[in-house]
């Protein structure tokens, strides 16, 4: 076989040949079951590139018998979308335009597939990065089923390896192998750019060489709304179930992929306001010092800092105590009727006010006019001390 353009010719051409995605294209699969009665309807495939998206549409067409048409949201123009539902105007069969990158349509172009989507003049299929959730408009959303695609495991890609290898003959060797597998990070297409490459120059793959072609493994970035979003979601989670080295892979996953050392500094501001509170009231302190030293250091050094600040964070213990209470209040004066602030805390009433240092420190008064409770102590680390202090002072 010629070895050119592996990516394509070793795209699966059935349902049955898809690797990974189980959920959607194993057997009794409800989105197999809706293929296999061509009920498939307007659909977002939004997942991680290469992992079967582009495929799985052009088997829906072949599968269901209908015309497909594959455009790009970067250089779409609505005039093309037009002319193809016009040329179906009056055909038995619909067709299957699929829209790559579908989140990078403007909010104009979502709207003119409203009506052919409502009206079902085709089957508009879009694919994407991004988490539709965050990336389309309602209008789309409820007028399509949505499927996540997921990464592919390792063994998913050694099943497309074997393929490749009954019909080139090849010898890889195993490090070189392991290494193609786990630097692609579940990216068919990626894999087999490698390896085509990889062929042209012997037919016995060495690691070096792979090496020599790919330095490095493939990392997502942040560039996407919904990796950057998961990324720092799973750092703070890590922080505040206490699992030291879970944060600190975390990261390493936010440096290594280009995020701003002050960005996840402020989150870690946050954090320690939020989940630990008074339980550690130095929580803040440190957490503010790394705001401000990273934002005159900067990496590579940068890492140090935050680092030890997400370690000590992560090694607190923890409450919410004051995020409770302040969204508890906050929700009160929503929904309820403001209370009227007593006069002797106002300008008009002060000489009625009493003044706690001549009373010692404490003395017994209304400050708010009815019997409230936002705050409820954890009783856990600094916050048991604050909740002593407190009784103490008003016994006197």
């Amino acid at each position: 076989m010629l070895i050119e353009n592996l990516a394509l010719k070793f795209r699966p051409k059935s349902i049955d040949e898809i690797c990974g995605q189980k959920h959607l294209c194993a057997k009794k699969a409800p989105f197999r079951e809706l293929l296999e009665k061509r009920s498939i309807s307007h659909s977002i495939f939004f997942g991680p590139a290469g992992v079967g998206k582009t495929t799985l549409a052009k088997v829906i067409s072949t599968q269901m018998e209908l015309p497909f048409y594959e455009m790009d949201a970067t250089n779409i123009k609505v005039e093309e979308i037009r002319k193809i539902l016009k040329n179906h105007q009056n055909s038995l069969q619909k067709p299957l335009i699929f829209i790559d990158e579908v989140h990078r349509l403007s909010k104009t172009q979502q709207e003119v597939l409203l009506v052919p989507m409502e009206r079902r003049e085709a089957i508009i299929i879009g694919a994407s990065t991004e988490n539709p959730y965050f990336s389309l408009t309602n209008g789309i959303r409820s007028r399509s089923m949505l499927f996540e695609f997921f990464q592919l495991s390792d063994e998913d890609m050694q099943d497309v390896l074997k393929r490749v290898e009954q019909e080139i003959s090849f010898d890889i060797d195993l490090d070189a192998q392991e290494y193609l597998i786990s630097s692609s990070s579940g990216d068919v297409r990626s894999m087999l750019n490698l390896l085509e490459f990889a062929l042209k120059i012997a037919l016995h793959v060495e690691l070096k060489t792979l090496k020599s072609l790919r330095p490095n493994a493939l990392k997502e970035g942040v560039s996407s709304d919904s990796v950057h979003y998961d990324l720092i979601s799973a750092m703070i989670k890590s922080i505040r179930g206490s699992d030291v080295d879970a944060g600190l892979y975390y990261l390493a996953r936010l440096i290594d992929a280009g995020e701003s050392a002050d960005f996840i500094a402020r989150r870690l501001v946050i954090l320690s306001s939020e989940d630990i509170g008074n339980a550690n009231p130095n929580a803040l302190n440190l957490a503010n010092s790394c705001l401000q030293s990273v934002s005159k250091i900067g990496f590579p050094e940068a890492r140090i800092i935050l680092a030890q600040t997400l370690v000590y964070l992560a090694s607190s213990p923890k409450s919410n105590s004051a995020y409770k209470a302040i969204n508890e209040a906050q929700n009160y004066i929503q929904e309820k009727r403001a209370i009227e602030i007593p006069k002797h805390l106002t300008k008009l009433g002060a000489k009625e006010y009493r003044y706690p240092h001549d009373f010692g420190g404490w003395v017994r008064q209304d400050y708010l006019g009815i019997d409230l409770k936002f705050y409820k102590s954890s009783q856990i680390g600094f916050e048991k001390t604050l909740d002593e202090w407190l009784e103490k002072i008003k016994k006197g």
